[in-house]
């Protein structure tokens, strides 16, 4: 019985080697490596350029535009958005069919339609003015001297971003269970207060992934603009090299501009949503290292190997 007991010490746990996936990553590092030697040794990137250009003057006022048009457009659609998903969520048959009908267009026509539509409504309405019955006409303007290339492009990504996130909302709202519903209730909780204390709470688990993509495709969606020539990050670059025909450099700044901008967001996101999700994951406190991709999964392995 000793004998057996004294091999037994000796016997050592070894782990399951997984030759192909350390081939598959061998020959995907490789891709990474020759395309990474690519980028770098082809003069034609022109890094320097790039380097000089990434904080010019006029491509940071675009950076701030692109910004402003951002955060403008998703307060606002989500503001009305949240309205919309109330509408929807009524009984009242009218507010229920408003609120359709808008999502239905504003999701179905493309956001460009959308811009040049706004940009160009002199066309349908010269004058927009106010008149009050029996009093008459007390206010009028000319449409081109009210909507110019900034009142147009907010109104088309506030209407497009609302339509969205009223669908966003929505779902949130019908996350929430009706037996939370009842019990605050049943506690004398009016309606305005059901809303902020126990639906919104709870509503904001399922409603900020998704916003918070939509928010990251709302900046790439504000490209758009510079089809009506308002100086974004895009529109910058495209003025810069029809002057210097530095086209593929130009481009790349833009490119690298959003991808910092859509890198800080997701950063943001990620906390927002842990901060939502707070009373959900108990078992340890997520960081963002451990949101990685591949971090799991590697934990999982040296638990496997270990255990």
């Amino acid at each position: 019985m000793s004998d057996i007991h004294h091999h037994t010490d000796d016997l050592k746990i070894v782990g399951k080697r997984y030759y192909g996936r350390w081939l598959s990553a061998l020959v995907v590092l490789l891709c990474v490596v020759a395309m990474a030697h690519s980028m770098i040794n082809n003069p034609r990137f022109e890094w320097s350029v790039i380097a000089e250009n990434f904080t010019g003057e006029s491509i940071l006022q675009g950076v701030l535009m692109t910004l402003q048009l951002t955060a403008i457009s998703v307060v606002l659609g989500f503001a009305f958005g949240t309205v919309l998903a109330l509408m929807r969520l009524s009984s009242n048959p009218v507010l229920v069919g408003v609120s359709w009908f808008y999502t239905w267009f504003f999701r179905g026509v493309p956001m460009l339609v959308q811009l040049f539509l706004w940009y160009n409504i002199a066309a349908l309405y010269p004058t927009i003015a106010l008149s009050i019955p029996g009093l008459g006409e007390i206010w009028s303007t000319q449409s081109n001297a009210l909507v110019s290339p900034f009142s147009a492009a907010v109104i088309a990504l506030v209407m497009h971003q609302s339509a969205y996130a009223a669908e966003i909302v929505r779902a949130g709202i019908q996350s929430v269970g009706n037996g939370q519903l009842e019990a605050a209730r049943a506690l004398g909780y009016r309606p305005s207060q059901i809303f902020r204390h126990t639906i919104l709470p709870q509503a904001m688990r399922a409603i900020m992934p998704p916003a918070g993509n939509e928010i990251i495709g709302q900046l790439k969606t504000t490209a758009v603009v510079s089809v009506i020539s308002l100086q974004d990050v895009l529109f910058s670059a495209q003025i810069i090299y029809q002057r210097t025909y530095e086209v593929i450099p130009l481009l790349l700044v833009a490119t690298l501009w959003y991808l910092l901008m859509t890198s800080v967001l997701s950063v943001g996101q990620f906390y927002v949503e842990r901060y939502f999700g707070r009373g959900v994951t108990r078992r340890e406190k997520r960081s963002l290292l451990k949101s990685l991709p591949g971090f799991s999964a590697a934990k999982a392995e040296r638990s496997v190997s270990n255990g």
